[in-house]
């Protein structure tokens, strides 16, 4: 399938769907909805590193719903078919709600303006001037990712702990092969989107300097603690 790098993808271990098992998903999606997912518009493709390790960069699909216009959420799959793996979500935020988030939670979040502006965010299969008219709103976003499997390392199941994810923010730091990579499969130049998306702007108030993790290095660390037990409350028969 075009877009699609089979060979770096770790097969997921378990029998095959069994027929009986494909009958009630077909059977269940005949009868239930499926609101959340229905809302899901939009398909961008990005690249995530570690928090705490930027050699390890990560290709991205995110496919993503508005909640209203100021807030977006999104599954990020490994891959955009069927066989996808769900490693991990996106939360996206205008610049004014991420001004009025505490400053300790600001360093979650990293800004969007140049993955926007570098044309590496795109949106795959949209026409170029159909995609900038919504890139000219993400360009002033903030983005707070959270990855759950560690594909990049060959786990073939969610292993560890969920990881937060930056994104890119100035030339040299995306790894060039993994860019040529999706260049290629996807049918797209970022150099020449970088030169459509010149005019572009981003936050009214820059990028705020507690966003991107304030420039340096975050990891998630499991810390054990007593477990806060339940009050008992006595049972009242009347």
């Amino acid at each position: 399938m075009e877009g699609i790098n089979v060979s770096t993808q770790p097969d997921v271990p378990g029998e095959p769907t069994q027929t009986g098992t494909a009958i009630l998903e077909t059977a269940t999606a005949t009868i239930q909805g499926f609101g959340p997912i229905n809302k899901i518009h939009q398909h961008l493709c990005a690249f995530h590193f570690y928090g705490h390790d930027m050699t390890r960069q990560v290709e991205a699909h995110h496919f993503c719903g508005h909640q209203n216009e100021e807030f977006r959420q999104c599954l990020i799959y490994d891959r955009p078919d069927a066989d996808g793996r769900l490693i991990g979500l996106e939360y996206i935020v205008s610049e004014e709600l991420f001004l009025t988030l505490p400053d300790d939670e600001k360093k979650f979040w990293h800004s969007h303006l140049y993955e926007v502006k570098s044309g590496v965010l795109f949106m795959p299969g949209v026409p170029g001037p159909i995609q900038r008219q919504d890139h000219e709103k993400t360009v002033k976003t903030y983005g707070k990712v959270i990855h759950f499997w560690q594909v990049d390392r060959g786990d073939t199941l969610p292993l560890g702990i969920p990881q937060v994810m930056m994104a890119l923010t100035r030339d040299g730091q995306l790894d060039q092969n993994l860019a040529q990579d999706v260049e290629k499969r996807f049918g797209v130049s970022f150099d020449e989107e970088r030169e459509k998306r010149a005019y572009m702007e981003g936050p009214a108030h820059g990028i705020h300097p507690l966003a991107n993790a304030g420039g340096k290095g975050i990891r998630t660390l499991l810390r054990e603690v007593d477990c806060k037990p339940i009050e008992s409350v006595p049972r009242v028969f009347v």
